[in-house]
């Protein structure tokens, strides 16, 4: 045979085995590649080595950011400083709210000791107005931030729902009954305009107050009160029943509503042993018994 046809012979079999043979196999059966590396200094024309071409990069002053991006930047670093500032500015006032919302509640924990109405409603009434005041330079504030109402509504949040509890309390030992929504806004200054009081913060206010009744009717039993559980259960029962109609989300707002049901059923359980000893006014023990 020619060596020609030997060698073509020859590659159609290697080819063949390849096709056949497993991958790894096939592999194996070409030939291995030779990779070659030059220096570095090889492939400059002159004799000195050359550096690498990132090497001096490491070393220099950084790059001049584009004139756009430096632009940018200033003024987002302007608008941060602008609201750092005017945040500053709010929760000052905001401690003062809090400051005086804590002298009108620990007031009104005078109707625990056998103290005049009068003179306890007096002293919370003096603090509305100052918070009143305070909450009128809040709202001064804002108006040199229009529209960013939300964007620092949790500056005050808490403080303005400990204040709604506090007047509602005041207006039902006053009155005997709920403060608006509306109320509240007027006699915290609040009614016009974007600064406004938060529906969410009113209801939350309200949640807080029923937490004031329960010792409040277990002394006012003591001091020989034995219509208040009645007067008290009756709101209560109105005012949970009220917020049953509302599809409240599962926040805090929620869990505080959650929590009305006790203050209810402590309520309950005084009034009903009240009313099984015959003490209720206006009832008899036979009517008791048959009740």
């Amino acid at each position: 045979m020619r060596p020609a046809a030997t060698a073509v012979a020859a590659s159609a079999a290697a080819l063949r085995a390849a096709f056949l043979a497993p991958p790894a196999a096939a592999f194996r059966l070409l030939p291995p590649r030779r990779v070659f590396f030059l220096p570095l200094h090889r492939l400059s024309s002159s004799s000195s080595p050359v550096a690498p071409p990132c090497a001096a990069s490491f070393d220099s002053q950084p790059l001049p950011l584009p004139a756009f991006m430096d632009a940018q930047f200033e003024s987002f670093r302007a608008q941060l400083d602008g609201s750092s500032a005017l945040r500053d500015r709010i929760r000052a006032v905001v401690s003062e709210v809090e400051s005086a919302s804590r002298a009108a509640s620990a007031a009104l924990l005078l109707i625990h000791q056998p103290v005049p109405l009068s003179d306890v409603l007096g002293k919370a009434k003096a603090q509305v107005e100052v918070i009143k005041g305070l909450y009128s330079q809040l709202a001064e504030i804002l108006k040199e931030c229009p529209d960013q109402y939300y964007r620092y509504h949790g500056d005050w949040k808490s403080e303005t729902q400990s204040v709604v509890s506090m007047l509602a309390f005041t207006h039902w030992l006053e009155n005997g009954g709920l403060l608006t929504h509306a109320e509240a806004q007027e006699k915290l200054g609040l009614g016009s305009g974007e600064f406004g009081l938060d529906v969410e913060d009113y209801l939350t206010g309200l949640c807080f107050m029923s937490n004031d009744f329960p010792r409040y009717v277990v002394n006012r039993v003591t001091a020989g009160d034995y219509d208040c559980p009645r007067k008290v259960l009756s709101f209560l029962t109105d005012l949970h029943a009220s917020f049953r109609m509302l599809n409240l989300r599962n926040d805090f707002l929620r869990k505080k509503f959650d929590g009305m049901k006790y203050d209810l059923r402590r309520v309950e359980e005084v009034f009903y042993d009240v009313k099984i000893r015959g003490l209720v006014p206006g009832e008899s023990k036979q009517e008791v018994a048959q009740s």
